[in-house]
């Protein structure tokens, strides 16, 4: 948890910067000081290693593409047995292409690796199945958000949206309420487009809010019954049940204090 700090008159100082914090980047610490030296040394010498170093714990390695299954193979014999992430982010607009990692976990000395490459646009990636079987499901995620096609893989195909889905909703250019095909996808296959005029749009903006929508939503201190006209003006509301708990009396506004310490 921050720590607090005092927000009186926050608008009058422009040095104010507690919404804007910013993380500081972690350190990155050389192999060769850390407890993956011998596997990183066994490991060079047979995988062409583009960058390599320890952050947060994790030993990061960056390799080509084509170097995926033979280091996930040489990792799972120095112990790292546990597969148990994979996934990509999208660098289309900076990079034209995607990084894609793979996370492994050494059980026996509690040792974790991320595994990074780089997979250009409409490049495809060798699946790692036949070294972990507990990839399955992450490589199909990848197609399915990012479109990333995994070759030999044994089932791919969506896993997360319908089969007939158009486009991978994790790309950075997918908009974010979805085209024109997500906003009807439901009312489409579930009644038939002609049932578009009868039902209307999906409001698919989940920041959307409508305070003089009473049916979905209610103010505060301008409650009123489902679908009744909304109040404009504000009202003292008591919010303790006729028959809630019964040990918990009627709370009053007038009547609350404020406790500043344990009892």
């Amino acid at each position: 948890m921050r720590k607090y700090s005092d927000k009186k008159d926050v608008q009058l100082k422009n040095y104010y910067k507690d919404r804007f914090y910013h993380a500081p980047h972690t350190a990155k610490i050389n192999v060769d000081e850390s407890e993956f030296k011998q596997d990183y040394e066994i490991l060079k010498e047979q995988i062409g290693i583009l960058d390599s170093f320890i952050e947060l714990d994790f030993w990061v390695i960056q390799i080509n593409k084509e170097d995926n299954i033979k280091t996930l193979q040489i990792l799972k014999n120095l112990g790292y047995v546990s597969f148990t992430e994979a996934s990509a982010i999208d660098f289309v607009a900076s990079r034209n292409g995607f990084e894609v990692f793979y996370q492994l976990l050494n059980i026996d000395k509690k040792l974790r690796v991320r595994v990074k490459t780089f997979v250009g646009v409409k490049e495809r990636l060798q699946s790692v199945t036949s070294v972990f079987k507990g990839a399955n499901w992450s490589e199909r995620e990848i197609y399915d958000m990012y479109g990333i096609f995994i070759i030999n893989h044994p089932n791919l195909k969506r896993i997360l949206m319908p089969d007939d889905w158009y486009g991978h909703p994790l790309l950075k250019t997918y908009p974010l309420k979805g085209d024109e095909f997500a906003q009807w996808y439901e009312i489409d296959r579930i009644f038939g487009k002609e049932y578009r005029e009868v039902v209307g749009p999906e409001q698919r903006d989940s920041g959307f809010v409508d305070d003089k929508d009473t049916l979905n939503f209610a103010r505060i201190y301008h409650e009123t019954a489902k679908g009744a006209n909304p109040k404009e003006i504000s009202f003292k509301q008591e919010y303790q049940e006729e028959e809630g708990v019964a040990f918990v009396k009627k709370v009053k506004r007038d009547q609350a204090k404020i406790l500043e310490k344990r009892r």
